[in-house]
């Protein structure tokens, strides 16, 4: 490709799952390419976000299969106990391989990797922090997001997500503020791992914007691990007392002492004192870079990807908006980054995976509907005495049969909605879905076995 006057084809600023991406490809098509990175490469994903989360997840979910396994036969003659040092230790050593395979991954695409902090000075430069300037003739912004406090006295005393991964030990108590898929993924880990945990939330119920039923089973699945969630319920203030607990202050009235308080209610995106506005980049009133399909700002040479343009706030998004990018920059089309029936998964305890229209936003759209859902108790869990309950839920369209959303929460429903994802992203009616054998005996054969509808919309 043809190179310009400037230092670099594209500067990358961020080396989060979006930058990362975005770098290599553009390399790839021949690019002269830096990236800059003020902390570590990997970025929320890797190092303080869905890795390390994951893999607390995995840790904090082996007490239930001790007891499980006596049902099966095996004898477990100690009461088992989770240690955090040893897991934290390991845990680190593992983000610390992962950075390494980014950053090796980067140089040998032939990106150059600059460990500093970049601001821009323009539309086609850039100030580093370690005192040089560098120019491009294309700059990406790919900073992401960080959590946000709440404004209430005492706020700062309060853990947030980044931090949890870093504790020196676990709290015996925890509180735990919000009701998003972060704070509910770090109650259920906590207590797992042995810590009392709380949760306080301000709305009606828990993981606002998803199924109300799957809502509804995962807040009853948490309580029956022994979360204590307060709806309707938010902080006040927080002090720290002498004895090193942090007293609360809750609009139900109540007063607390907890030994820490995760803050989950919110993030922001990275786009402070990083002179986008000086630059002529167009920001939102909560600091979003403004952006059009192509992932393009008002301002010809700048584009911005991922959470900073909070548009869909998940790593394989803006994975793939990396990747249109590069081909709308740097391979010669027009290709705005597909935001539509998106999966997810949401590792609470129980999980849950969703993909495509929930009953509530058919109501609310008043399309046409048939609701076809089954909740039980599944083999597994059930052998040993749990009362742990599975749902599986499809949202149908009356007139065009084809299924709109996808609803699980079990074991594994993060496995399952990725390929009841392509299925729904394909347009599959339900007599597609039903003419598929199922597979016997498992959880997911609900989804290919519910004959009758449970309500018409």
């Amino acid at each position: 490709m043809a190179h310009t006057a400037h230092d670099y084809d594209l500067f990358v600023i961020g080396g989060g799952s979006g930058g990362v991406r975005a770098a290599r490809r553009a390399a790839a098509a021949g690019a002269r390419v830096a990236l800059a990175e003020e902390y570590r490469l990997g970025g929320t994903c890797v190092i303080r976000g869905c890795v390390p989360k994951k893999l607390m997840v995995f840790a904090s979910e082996y007490g239930p299969d001790f007891h499980d396994a006596k049902a099966f036969g095996w004898d477990v003659p100690e009461a088992p106990a989770f240690r955090w040092p040893p897991f934290r230790e390991r845990l680190h050593a593992e983000l610390d391989r992962l950075e390494g395979v980014y950053r090796r991954l980067l140089e040998d695409s032939g990106v150059e990797v600059v460990d500093a902090r970049a601001t821009l000075t323009g539309p086609n430069g850039v100030a580093l922090s370690n005192g040089r300037e560098a120019g491009a003739d294309t700059i990406l912004v790919a900073t992401g997001g960080r959590p946000a406090l709440p404004d209430f006295p005492g706020a700062e005393l309060g853990l947030t997500s980044n931090d949890m991964f870093l504790l020196e030990e676990l709290p015996r108590r925890l509180l735990v503020v919000g009701g998003g898929y972060i704070a509910c993924e770090f109650a259920g880990m906590m207590n797992g791992m042995g810590s009392e945990v709380c949760i306080y939330h301000r709305g009606a119920q828990i993981l606002r914007g998803f199924d109300d039923e799957a809502r509804g089973l995962i807040a009853e699945g948490m309580r029956d691990r022994g979360i204590d969630i307060s709806l309707g319920t938010s902080v006040l203030e927080m002090r720290r007392k002498d004895d090193g607990t942090i007293w609360t202050k809750s609009t139900n009235g109540h007063e607390g002492e907890f030994d820490a308080v995760l803050l989950a209610t919110g993030r922001t995106p990275n786009t402070e004192g990083m002179g986008l506005r000086e630059a002529g980049v167009e920001i939102t009133r909560k600091g979003t870079v403004c952006v059009d399909a192509m992932s393009r700002t008002n301002v010809p040479s700048i584009w911005a990807i991922g959470d900073v343009t909070d548009r869909v706030a998940l790593t394989p998004v803006a994975i793939r908006e990396a990747m249109a990018f590069v081909r709308t920059r740097f391979g010669g089309e027009d290709c705005p980054p597909d935001h539509d029936l998106i999966p997810s998964a949401v590792f609470t305890q129980p999980e849950m995976g969703a993909v495509g229209m929930t009953e509530e936003q058919a109501l609310e759209r008043d399309v046409p509907a048939e609701i076809y859902a089954t909740s039980f108790r599944p083999m597994r869990t059930a052998f040993a005495g749990r009362p742990d309950r599975v749902l599986m839920k499809m949202v149908v369209h009356a007139e065009t049969r084809v299924v709109l959303g996808v609803h699980i929460v079990s074991p594994g429903a993060g496995e399952m909605i990725q390929f009841a994802g392509v299925a729904v992203k394909a347009g599959l009616t339900k007599e597609q879905f039903d003419a598929t054998c199922a597979v016997h005996p498992t959880v997911a054969e609900e989804m290919v076995t519910m004959d009758a509808p449970v309500r018409t919309l």
